[in-house]
């Protein structure tokens, strides 16, 4: 089911943000004394100054602001500056002013609440963008703690990791890279604690220490490589090939360890069997998730009740034989015999178990013939593949990946799925079915990661994907990403959305905390630094317009802006005429290129082009009004916080609050709507355009650009009308200049 090649950036984000705060967590549920404020970490993070700051945040901190720029910081009237270029010695490439101003007063920020000791949850390192690598690193190395090193040892030791669409297992390498380090500093520190100790002081380190100095282990790397990949990652991926691809380039990492001779059987490797049982082929979304779920199944026909008592003896002998098995493969015993045979065992029950289990499904879903089904379906049941860790853990750990972006059709796609099984089922994308059914086989207190598209957060119809997102989770962190200048997937011009989350499962309803991103646009030679500047800031939940959208904000300031839009009692959809008649008002608009929003009431700028609608008014309200309203910078900030930011639909532009009864500025705003209309026409080019359906034909190019000071006009009325005060009026009037005033923004126009 893997959708793109997902790059290393974007794979060490999430895998970082969500495996590091897992194993902290998993550490302080049996220790938790070492997370208490006074103690040793967080003591250390105080006094480390701005070592967990990234450089991109810290470039030209310490430079003192060139006065013209620098006037601007308390007087939002002395910021002509800003907008343009910064000098090269402040700035990441491209970087204007009030970007390294924004950047420098997050620099700020951050700094303060470091050295105050404000810092004391690892959940604030994913919310302030911080270096957790580093940070858990140093942790690792430097604790004086003997229990606390035990402690995250066993979690780092026990984490599951699975992605369950992994393709040829980009996360599942990114994993790897997180937690290796990590594995040889445990080591290393253990070495010194026994060293400096009185003999079996630390006896689980001294038995640590003695598997890893084993002889059937050729060095330290070998012995990491190895505990990684049978105890900590696993996936599933519905290509065959993918699944065999990824186990490949596992067994080669290990491989690449040793020398290799080529005299000696199996040229001197261990091998490694039990690989087959954590990279597996199966579709995600077919099968038994759980045994609650296959419980329902049961009771669905006379059939599953009659194969309860099998199925259930079934399941047992199967836990059994993971029971052997596993004991066998943690003893580190050179008994391969042994090894063999319980491997042969688990794999004979798991194929009996899922031959029962295939049997019962295809008999409850579908009329087709029992083969042609399991070859179309691949059903993968997951609480029997990894019954070990969906039932005795309870869940897995940590779910990490890239799921595809796929429109489901029980017309076109090879099989059909449950649709009962799944909140998100209307959605009718499979990105938000793997992210539900992820949730499904994680534990209580886990964390998921993933990239999907930014429709999941801004569309209508991808309401029941926002409230999974919301449902049982501590804390939500999104951040947004747009296509242009540059995009993160080479080749894909598709807007996306991380979401990292805290998972806490419970009875009653839990209203997450959100942290989002603003909508990210980029330039190519930013790449290198684009993770590293990801700015996070907290969603107010009492402050949102639409249960299907989350905000992408980038200032906290942006949610008392949206308290002035949401005081508003009316919306412009409640100006509108149903039908056209005589006492009606048009309006027309273009939906599609650049990013400002051309509205007119005038056919002549070629409404018979496609990307053309109209709509009426009824006669009292004065369509210049909505013209001035809905072209405002205003509406721009308020369409990007809310939508997909891939075309502009009816219900995008009518949904803005606006208060047109009890608006006090309706004549300033009648007149800028009308000044507006004219520059805009006056501004056009004519162009003769080629069409295949009507041919060569006069076509009028806008260049609203060119308008800018009108619509700011335009935002200075409506800026009283929301009651907002300078620097919020500012911020709206400059929000996203640097991208909407560029020449490629012209050349959009066309």
């Amino acid at each position: 089911m893997g959708a793109y090649y997902t790059k290393e950036d974007i794979t060490d984000y999430i895998s970082k943000n969500c495996i590091l705060p897992y194993l902290f967590d998993e550490t302080k549920r049996h220790y938790s004394k070492a997370f208490d404020i006074n103690e040793e970490i967080w003591q250390n993070l105080k006094l480390s100054g701005v070592e967990y700051i990234y450089d991109a945040v810290k470039k030209g901190v310490e430079l003192p602001l060139p006065i013209e720029v620098s006037a601007g910081i308390n007087d939002t009237t002395a910021r002509t500056e800003w907008n343009k270029p910064a000098h090269v010695e402040y700035a990441l490439p491209t970087e204007i002013w009030r970007e390294v101003i924004d950047r420098r007063n997050r620099y700020t920020e951050i700094k303060a609440k470091i050295e105050k000791g404000e810092i004391q949850s690892v959940n604030d390192f994913i919310t302030y963008n911080l270096n957790i690598r580093q940070f858990t690193q140093d942790v690792v190395e430097n604790t004086t703690d003997s229990e606390f090193l035990k402690c995250f040892y066993k979690a780092l030791n026990s984490v599951t990791i699975i992605d369950p669409t992994c393709g040829s297992g980009a996360f599942l390498f990114a994993a790897m890279n997180i937690l290796e380090p990590l594995y040889e500093s445990c080591i290393q520190r253990m070495e010194n604690f026994v060293a400096e100790a009185p003999k079996h002081k630390y006896k689980y380190f001294e038995e640590v220490l003695a598997q890893v100095k084993s002889p059937e282990h050729p060095n330290l790397q070998y012995f990491i490589y190895k505990s990684i990949i049978l105890r900590n990652l696993y996936g599933v991926d519905i290509m065959k090939e993918a699944v065999e691809i990824a186990k490949l380039r596992l067994f080669l990492k290990l491989v690449a360890t040793v020398e290799v001779d080529y005299k000696k059987p199996n040229y001197g490797l261990e091998p490694l069997p039990d690989i087959d049982f954590n990279i597996r082929a199966g579709n995600t979304l077919v099968g038994f998730a759980t045994e609650a779920e296959l419980k329902k199944g049961l009771l669905y026909t006379l059939d599953g009740v009659a194969a309860a008592p099998v199925i259930q003896e079934k399941c047992d002998v199967v836990a059994k034989a993971f029971s052997r098995y596993k004991e066998i493969q943690l003893t580190y015993g050179d008994d391969f015999k042994a090894f063999k045979k319980a491997k042969e065992e688990l794999n004979k029950r798991l194929k009996d178990l899922n031959a029962e289990l295939n049997q019962l499904l295809h008999k409850q879903s579908t009329a087709i013939a029992y083969d042609t089904w399991l070859q179309s379906h691949q059903p993968f049941h997951w609480f029997a593949e990894f019954y070990e860790i969906i039932n005795d853990n309870g869940g897995f750990d940590v779910v990490i990946g890239n799921p595809p972006y796929v429109e489901y059709s029980a017309t076109k796609f090879p099989y059909r799925i449950n649709e009962q099984l799944f909140k998100t089922f209307p959605s009718r994308n499979l990105y938000s079915l793997v992210f539900e059914r992820a949730k499904i086989i994680l534990k209580i207190s886990s964390r998921i990661g993933m990239i999907v598209q930014i429709s999941s957060v801004s569309t209508p119809s991808m309401e029941t994907m926002v409230k999974e997102i919301k449902r049982n989770v501590k804390s939500n962190w999104l951040s947004n990403f747009a296509t242009r200048p540059a995009y993160l997937f080479e080749g894909v011009t598709m807007n996306l959305t991380i979401i990292i989350s805290e998972l806490l499962k419970s009875e009653k309803p839990i209203r997450p905390t959100i942290f989002a991103s603003h909508y990210l646009r980029w330039n190519p030679e930013c790449r290198e630094h684009l993770f590293q500047y990801i700015s996070l800031n907290k969603v107010d939940n009492d402050k949102l317009l639409f249960e299907y959208a989350i905000p992408k904000i980038k200032s906290i300031k942006e949610n008392e802006i949206l308290k002035r839009l949401i005081e508003q009692k009316k919306t412009l959809a409640q100006y509108l005429e149903p039908t056209k008649n005589a006492t009606t008002q048009a309006l027309f608009y273009r939906t599609a290129g650049g990013r400002y929003f051309k509205v007119f009431i005038d056919r002549e700028f070629g409404s018979d082009s496609k990307s053309n609608k109209s709509k009426y008014f009824q006669n009292k309200y004065n369509v210049y009004v909505i013209i001035a309203v809905l072209s405002s910078d205003i509406w721009w900030w308020y369409y990007t916080l809310h939508f997909d930011m891939y075309n502009c639909k009816d219900y995008m532009m009518y949904s803005f609050p606006f208060d047109y009864d009890n608006c006090k500025y309706i004549s300033e705003l009648m007149k800028l709507g009308e000044k507006l209309s004219a520059d805009m026409f006056a501004n056009a080019e004519k162009k003769m355009q080629s069409y295949a359906t009507t041919g060569a034909r006069m076509q009028l190019i806008f260049r609203p650009t060119k308008s800018k000071p009108i619509i700011e006009d335009i935002d200075r009325i409506l800026g009283k009308h929301y009651n907002l005060n300078e620097e919020q009026l500012e911020f709206i009037i400059s929000y996203d200049n640097k991208y909407r005033l560029t020449k490629e923004t012209e050349e959009e126009e066309e």
